[in-house]
């Protein structure tokens, strides 16, 4: 049978997720569409956000979607299935238990005999490297070694798919990099009997070192926005050039408008009172202008993948920096470049004062949350008004824990550039001090 005429181990038709908000509902995916075949690993890799986590969690029937179906073996998920596994970022690790009884849970849950499940735990255990530590309590472990026993956990109930929520992104450098080696080691050697490994990642460089595919997870809603074949050997070189040039596509696919026309005039994203602002501190946009208009980078575009490396940071970092200059009018950002505008190059050769005016008319002008608290205060007598009044309105489009965050973040930038101020012990926004 031919590559095109294999049937899918998993499809995942039209999926879409939506969550109830008090006035409207909150769309988080939609129209996902994407197969999982036998013999290959999968990156879903996107910003934080995206909605990669809640996609992989309706795969593997842990919740349903809203709409859209999923099919294993061309039978439909409705909840748990036997012949999938998923490991999360987390561990999940019950402390009262030792590793031998951390991963013999699943084997217990599926009602299989002590002897056979104890059998089974200690061979998986052997097999990602924790041999010696059956006895051990989570306390006593490493973060690395955590994870080998969340592995472990999923690896001992045979599955056909292993799903990873990130499951590298809690390690420091060097154990991830050790846990993705052990994997592929697994993996290649088919010391057991996974067909196809889905992962999520917001590392791109994890996705092309471990990936025979890549998906780029879009956002607001998630969806599948590009797929990317990697045909590079392993062991990967990041010096390769195929993996430096792989790296640059998907750094461009995740930057580029979804409205993007080949040759067309930059357009500035416009964005609304319900936009979820990224995650940035004011004195990090500002250092971020003041490296790109240093003399090495002043008058040029700079590839992402080069800032990511010169900052050493990955997307789920550099990206809500690049985007908050991107909202803010300072700088354009599209196909894996960030380049100051003159609007940023004025702002970087500003002394400070002169800064706080600019970042106030920019806030005031393209920030709706921002214009829309200094509405609010100008136009009550007292000039005042509670935290909790955004809070409430915010909430309307976002998660409680979300829209305490963007408020945050707007509170910091206006604070910054004066056009309200904040009293932390009163939670109350009020003109007192700005200009």
């Amino acid at each position: 049978m031919s590559e095109a005429e294999k049937k899918p181990l998993m499809q995942i038709c039209d999926i879409k997720k939506s969550f109830k908000k008090d006035r409207q509902d909150l769309l988080v995916l939609s129209n996902v569409n994407l197969d999982l075949q036998e013999g290959e690993i999968v990156a879903l890799l996107g910003k934080s956000g995206s909605g990669k986590s809640t996609l992989l969690r309706i795969i593997a029937g842990l919740i349903p979607p809203t709409g859209g179906e999923v099919f294993y073996h061309g039978e439909k998920v409705f909840g748990p299935v036997h012949g999938l596994a998923m490991v999360f970022q987390n561990f999940a690790l019950l402390p009262w238990l030792t590793v031998l009884q951390n991963v013999e849970l699943g084997l217990e849950a599926l009602g299989v005999p002590k002897e056979e499940r104890r059998s089974r735990a200690i061979k998986v255990i052997d097999v990602v490297g924790l041999d010696g530590f059956e006895s051990a309590y989570p306390k006593e472990l490493s973060g690395g070694m955590s994870q080998r026993v969340g592995l472990a956990r999923a690896l001992v109930v045979d599955p056909e798919i292993l799903l990873m929520d990130e499951p590298f992104s809690a390690l420091d450098v060097l154990t991830a990099d050790n846990l993705r080696g052990d994997l592929l080691d697994l993996w290649q050697g088919k010391k057991t009997k996974i067909k196809n490994i889905l992962f999520v990642t917001h590392n791109i460089e994890e996705a092309v070192h471990l990936a025979d595919r890549i998906l780029v997870f879009g956002n607001n809603p998630g969806n599948v926005r590009a797929e990317l074949k990697v045909d590079i050997q392993h062991p990967r070189s990041p010096q390769d050039p195929r993996f430096v040039k792989l790296i640059d596509s998907v750094y461009g696919f995740i930057t580029m408008p979804t409205t993007a026309t080949p040759g067309a005039t930059y357009r500035y994203k416009t964005i609304t009172l319900g936009y979820r602002l990224p995650t940035v501190l004011a004195s990090e946009i500002i250092g971020l202008l003041d490296m790109l208009n240093e003399p090495l980078y002043r008058e040029r575009k700079i590839d992402l993948p080069e800032l990511s490396a010169e900052l050493h940071l990955d997307i789920d970092d550099l990206f809500p920096m690049t985007e908050a200059l991107e909202i803010l009018r300072f700088a354009q950002v599209s196909t894996g470049d960030i380049e100051l505008n003159a609007e940023g190059k004025v702002f970087a050769a500003a002394d400070i004062l002169e800064r706080k005016k600019i970042f106030a008319q920019h806030l005031l002008n393209y920030i709706p949350l921002a214009s829309y608290i200094r509405r609010v205060l100008d136009e009550r007598p007292e000039h005042r008004a509670s935290k909790e009044r955004f809070l409430n309105e915010l909430e309307d489009y976002f998660s409680e824990d979300v829209a305490s965050e963007v408020l945050r973040i707007v509170i910091d930038w206006g604070r910054y550039a004066e056009i309200f101020a904040y009293d932390y012990n009163t939670g109350q926004l009020s003109l007192e001090n700005p200009n």
